[in-house]
């Protein structure tokens, strides 16, 4: 028999290993944790998947390298390092599966999509190997390769307790409030038609001078309400970033409920960057006062309630309370002036 017709029966173990992988993968993103019925310690946890993830790492080198030139492995070897992987995946989303939700649902997600991650990246590897198995290292290998090292080295970046990350992805939602005004400061700043070097030909000129077209300019009653839903996508960066110092300073691990609580805030806090681009985006021209006024009361209805989860939670000090009360004002405040602007422009 050839090699070419033995080259299926040969490859047969890396097929089954990369259904294996790929099964792996959509358990750990998809499947529930095994609650513990006894004491769950998380260093060891941690400990164990350091473990895990480093020998998923080896066995993925040892793979790339085996299949890095020609002649292809026997079936022997193919179905040694298949089986060695396989160890490794299983070993991998098993320990994973040991984290309990009770840890914190913020953490298992970020503790669930790393892991992920790595697997997914061994499918890939797996299905580069398999696509022209016995030939040269290639490029796409050895970035697919490298692909899985990153996957795991991020291991070491991973927050190690439920406070770390409801904190961490705090932080990552003060950012993206912040790009959402900065972009729309920018664009008021940058010309009075902000869509004119888009929708302007160098020989349309003079109809452009004279067109009075509100399709792509803010006039100055739209600039005036842009000002003050300004000031609510302010109020809302406010209430991000004393939310993330509250978590930081006074957020407690040490009893289901502290920890559930802090989950309560993060799943609270997800919706106000969302709702400050919706805002945003409402806000061009043309503006649609329909749609600001409905995306204005979805943002300060989000506010209310991030604040009000805020202000019952453990991380709320008797000195959080004044913040928490300013910021619950200032929502107030910016939706009755918006509102007001509103009326107005429509009567």
């Amino acid at each position: 028999m050839s090699a070419d017709n033995s080259r299926p029966d040969v490859l047969l173990p890396l097929r089954n290993l990369c259904n294996t992988v790929k099964c792996s993968r959509d358990r750990v993103r998809d499947g529930e944790s095994n609650e513990c019925s006894g004491t769950f310690s998380l260093s060891n946890f941690w400990e164990i998947l350091s473990e895990a993830v480093k020998s998923a790492s080896q066995e993925a080198t040892k793979l790339s390298v085996m299949f890095s030139r020609p002649p292809m492995p026997s079936e022997e070897h193919c179905a040694k390092i298949a089986e060695s992987v396989q160890k490794s995946v299983l070993t991998l989303s098993t320990v994973y599966f040991w984290l309990p939700k009770s840890q914190g649902v913020v953490l298992r997600k970020e503790v669930r999509d790393a892991t992920a991650e790595v697997l997914d990246g061994l499918v890939q590897l797996l299905e580069v190997i398999l696509s022209s198995p016995g030939e040269r290292l290639s490029q796409e290998q050895l970035m697919s390769t490298g692909g899985v090292w990153a996957a795991c080295d991020q291991f070491n970046q991973l927050p190690k307790d439920n406070r770390s990350a409801v904190l961490s992805v705090l932080t990552s939602y003060v950012g993206l409030v912040k790009d959402a005004l900065e972009e729309m400061e920018q664009a008021l700043a940058d010309a009075q038609d902000p869509f004119g070097d888009v929708l302007v030909d160098d020989d349309d000129d003079e109809e452009a001078e004279g067109r009075g077209n509100q399709d792509t300019y803010w006039s100055e009653s739209d600039r005036q309400l842009i000002s003050h839903c300004q000031g609510l996508m302010k109020a809302s960066g406010a209430s991000l970033r004393k939310l993330s110092s509250a978590v930081k300073n006074n957020g407690k691990l040490d009893t289901d409920e502290n920890i559930a609580q802090l989950d309560d805030l993060a799943d609270a806090a997800k919706e106000i960057s969302p709702s400050v681009d919706d805002l945003a985006l409402s806000l061009y021209p043309p503006v649609d006062r329909s749609a600001v006024e409905a995306n204005v009361c979805k943002l300060a209805c989000v506010l209310k309630k991030v604040l009000e989860i805020t202000r019952s939670s453990h991380v709320c000090a008797e000195a959080d309370v004044s913040w928490v009360e300013f910021l619950n004002g200032a929502v107030e405040h910016n939706l009755e002036k918006i509102r007001s602007v509103l009326h107005d422009c429509g009567s």
